[in-house]
C-alpha cells in the first residue's frame, strides 16, 4: 500500500518541475515558451476531473466506453490540430485512432483473454488511444515535412509518370519508421529499462505480478497493432498528395 499523497504539495512540487522545465527549455532556445506549465495545469485540472468522474463512472462498462469516445475525440482534435487542421488530416487521424484502437480492443476482449470488466477496458482502452495519438501526429508531421523537403523529387517521378502514391512511397515508410521506433523501443526494454504503468498499476491494485505481467503483455502487443495500423492508415490517406504541402512551419 503506497502512502497517501497530499493534494497541495503534489500540486505545487509538479508546477515547480514544470517551471524549471520551461526555464531550461526557454534558455535552450528550444522555443516552447511555457508550454511545460500550461500542459502540466491543464494535465492537473483534467486527472482531478478525472478522478472525480471515475468514481461514477467505473463501475459500468457502459459509461467507461462513454468515456473512451470522449477521450477518443479529443485525441483526434488534439493531432489534428497539431498536424495542421484540414477536411484530410481530421479523416486520417479520426481513421488511424478508431481503427488502431477498436481492432485491438476488440481482439483483446473477444478472445477472453482479458476479462470485459470496467477497468481493464479504460486501462487498455486509454492506453491504446493515447499511443494512436502519438503515432498519427509524429506519422503525419514527418510525412508532410520529408513531402515538402524533397519536392523536387517527388515532381521529378510524378514527371516521369508514377502516380502521387508511387512518388511518395519512401517518405510514407520512413515517417511510419520515425514514429514506431518509440513504441518498438518501449516494448523490448520493458522490464529492463522502464517499469510500466500497467504492470505496477495492477499490483497496486491487487494482482499477482504474474497476472499484471501478462496484463502489460496484452497492452503492449496492443500498442504495437494500434501504432501500426494507425500510422498505415494515416499514410494511406496523407500519403498520395495531388497537391504538395508548403514547407513545414510549427
Amino acid at each position: 500500500m503506497t502512502a497517501d499523497l497530499d493534494l497541495v504539495r503534489t500540486l505545487v512540487v509538479c508546477l515547480v518541475m514544470a517551471v524549471l522545465a520551461a526555464l531550461l527549455l526557454l534558455r535552450a532556445g528550444v522555443g516552447l515558451r511555457w508550454e511545460p506549465i500550461i500542459g502540466i495545469a491543464r494535465a492537473a485540472a483534467q486527472l482531478l476531473v478525472l478522478a472525480l468522474v471515475l468514481a461514477f463512472m467505473i463501475t459500468s462498462v457502459g459509461w467507461v466506453l462513454l468515456w473512451l469516445g470522449v477521450m477518443a475525440t479529443v485525441a483526434v482534435l488534439t493531432a489534428t490540430r497539431r498536424i495542421g487542421a484540414s477536411r484530410e488530416t481530421l479523416l486520417a487521424v479520426a481513421g488511424g485512432v478508431l481503427l488502431g484502437g477498436g481492432a485491438t480492443l476488440a481482439i483483446a476482449f473477444a478472445s477472453g483473454t482479458v476479462a470485459l470488466g470496467p477497468q481493464y477496458l479504460l486501462a487498455l482502452g486509454g492506453i491504446t488511444i493515447g499511443n494512436a495519438m502519438s503515432v498519427a501526429t509524429v506519422t503525419a508531421k514527418r510525412l508532410r515535412e520529408s513531402l515538402a523537403e524533397h519536392r523536387h523529387e517527388v515532381e521529378g517521378w510524378l514527371a516521369l509518370g508514377a502516380t502521387p502514391r508511387q512518388s511518395a512511397a519512401r517518405f510514407r515508410a520512413a515517417a511510419s519508421r520515425l514514429a514506431l521506433i518509440p513504441h518498438l523501443d518501449q516494448v523490448k526494454t520493458t522490464g529492463l529499462v522502464t517499469l510500466p504503468g500497467a504492470f505496477t498499476g495492477a499490483v497496486f491494485a491487487g494482482a499477482s505480478p504474474l497476472q499484471a505481467g501478462l496484463f502489460q503483455l496484452v497492452v503492449l502487443a496492443g500498442i504495437l497493432l494500434t501504432g501500426a495500423i494507425c500510422t498505415v492508415v494515416v499514410t494511406g490517406v496523407l500519403g498520395a498528395p495531388t497537391t504538395l504541402p508548403a514547407e513545414p512551419r510549427d
